[in-house]
């Protein structure tokens, strides 16, 4: 529900929803941000989150309170909102010559718009990093590269994940890629799997070691004691997978951002 003015005088931006959602013009250094006001029936408080993967602002609101002062909190920190995108890596657009990291090895985007076919790989030559080539015209690179990157991300998590599977003899069903914010993965009681398809950025073993992690959930569907001992028995060197998402995960977030 949005809550209105009472009065007949009209709300500042800033005091009252901007049109179809609840979202507070937030206004920093000429460019005017919009605020997402998300209500959580279980919401105590007003929580300000500035999200890394979408590089937007939220506010999780309990359902009861005014949206003017939902507004006036956003705009009490506004300075705190603004040291928190100047903190978010730059991003890196699918464009040519920009460097992306392919399993984890850079790769620079070459267009060749007078090249026959979609996309392909040159490896390095010469001291030269290897290439990720594509064709066509120069709107559609960004399409062409994102969607090379999803089908080598599905063709090496299924097969990691069905190796995992053979070697703990479960039964896996449908992998799913998607582009999650919160998750790298998961798995779902019936054992279908969905993952983030940012994983063929980062290097093999992280990939391998999530498909792991995932595969296990088809005998442990927790992260409990038992669970952790399974992960390790068919991948010792989880930790340092995991101590790299920590490290660099975010960061996954800011390629083919325009």
């Amino acid at each position: 529900m949005l809550f209105r003015r009472q009065d007949r005088q009209p709300a500042p931006p800033a005091a009252r929803p901007l049109r179809g959602a609840e979202q507070v013009a937030l206004v920093l250094d000429d460019e005017t941000l919009k605020v997402e006001i998300r209500r959580h029936p279980s919401a105590q408080r007003l929580t300000l989150r500035v999200r890394a993967a979408s590089r937007d602002v939220t506010l999780t609101a309990p359902p009861h309170v005014p949206f003017a002062t939902a507004a006036a909190f956003v705009q009490r920190h506004r300075e705190w909102v603004r040291v928190r995108l100047g903190r978010l890596p730059e991003g890196v657009p699918f464009v040519h010559g920009a460097m992306i990291p392919l399993r984890g090895i850079p790769h620079r985007i070459d267009h060749r718009p007078e090249a026959r076919g979609t996309v392909w790989l040159e490896p390095e030559v010469d001291g030269e990093p290897p290439l990720i080539c594509v064709a066509g015209d120069g709107p559609h690179v960004a399409r062409r590269v994102e969607d090379f990157l999803k089908r080598q991300a599905r063709a090496d998590i299924t097969a990691a994940s069905r190796r995992h599977a053979a070697s703990m003899k479960v039964e896996i069903g449908r992998i799913t890629l998607r582009d999650t914010a919160s998750r790298w993965g998961s798995c779902s009681s019936q054992g279908d799997l969905s993952f983030s398809w940012r994983m063929i950025l980062a290097p093999a073993f992280v990939l391998d070691y999530l498909a792991a992690h995932e595969v296990c959930h088809r005998l442990e569907m927790n992260h409990g004691p038992r669970y952790w001992r399974l992960v390790e028995s068919i991948f010792p060197e989880r930790r340092t997978a995991e101590a790299w998402l920590r490290a660099n995960g975010a960061g996954l977030h800011r390629y083919g951002a325009q």
